[in-house]
C-alpha cells in the first residue's frame, strides 16, 4: 500500500506512516502544491497510490468520473493532526486493506467508517 498525502494534511504524516512500514509520500514533494484536485488524483492512479485528504471533493471526483482508481482515505475531523487521530487512520487503513487495493473511498471521523466500492455510480435523477 503506497499513500499520497494530500496538500491539506501534514508532511508529519509521512513519519507517522512511516512508523508503521507504510510507504507514503506528501503530495508538495512530487507536485504543484496549487495543484487541481483532479491533477493529484491522476498522479495517484498513475503511480500506484492511494490518496489521503480531509478535501470532500475527490468523493465528488469520484462519483462525477466513475474511476474505478485511486482509492480515497478521507478525513472528516475538525482536528486532522497525527496526534489526535492517528489511531483512528492506521485502524482504518488495516481495517479496509483490501477494499483500497480494490479500489474504494472510505469516510472515517472519530466515530464511525463508511465504505464505498468504486466505481461510485451517481444517484439516479428523477
Amino acid at each position: 500500500m503506497k499513500i499520497l498525502i494530500d496538500m491539506n494534511l501534514s508532511p508529519d504524516w509521512v513519519d507517522v506512516f512511516a512508523r508503521y512500514s507504510i510507504e507514503s509520500i506528501h503530495w508538495s514533494t512530487v507536485g504543484d502544491p496549487r495543484a487541481k484536485d483532479r491533477a493529484i488524483m491522476e498522479w495517484a492512479r498513475a503511480n500506484g497510490y492511494l490518496v489521503f485528504t480531509h478535501d470532500l471533493d475527490f468523493g465528488s471526483l469520484l462519483v462525477a468520473t466513475q474511476a474505478e482508481a485511486p482509492s480515497v482515505l478521507q478525513v472528516r475531523t475538525q482536528d486532522i493532526l497525527p496526534a489526535s487521530i492517528e489511531n483512528t487512520v492506521i485502524e482504518a487503513l488495516r481495517r479496509f486493506e483490501s477494499e483500497l487495493e480494490a479500489g474504494a473511498l472510505i469516510t472515517i471521523d472519530m466515530t464511525r467508517s463508511r465504505v464505498r466500492i468504486l466505481p461510485l455510480i451517481p444517484p439516479a435523477r428523477e
